[in-house]
């Protein structure tokens, strides 16, 4: 398993390198900025994004952010538990909170997104 991040706070989860399919979500440091977070516009499946394309929004008592898809690809299935359960994106970021799943189009993608090291800097500083 790999994760990813990008510079737009969003983490990208690969399972399994040979299916090519990732889970999106939004980082701790995301939901902290945004706060209670009470409702999500997740895309439909079997839509195409290239990568930075806007594939979401997130709402929150705060803010409205828009969530970029982190790489190309196909959305194959979303969270309804999250359309069903907003706070899932604050109490489980990076687990029941999970956004939406894709199949990349452009695997090399990949190479120029974070590790948890780097995000972990870089948004120390954001």
């Amino acid at each position: 398993m790999t994760i990813k991040y990008t510079e737009d706070h969003e983490w990208l989860k690969i399972e399994c390198t040979t299916d090519m399919v990732a889970t999106v979500g939004i980082t701790v440091h995301a939901q902290d900025a945004l706060g209670d977070v009470v409702f999500v516009d997740l895309p439909s499946v079997g839509t195409t994004f290239a990568q930075k394309e806007t594939a979401g929004v997130v709402e929150s008592v705060k803010a409205a952010a828009d969530v970029y898809m982190p790489v190309s690809g196909e959305v194959i299935e979303v969270n309804e538990a999250l359309r069903d359960d907003p706070s899932l994106a604050n109490t489980d970021p990076l687990g029941a909170g999970w956004f939406f799943k894709v199949k990349l189009s452009d695997a090399s993608q990949l190479d120029a997104l974070m590790d948890e090291t780097s995000y972990t800097s870089f948004s120390a500083n954001t």
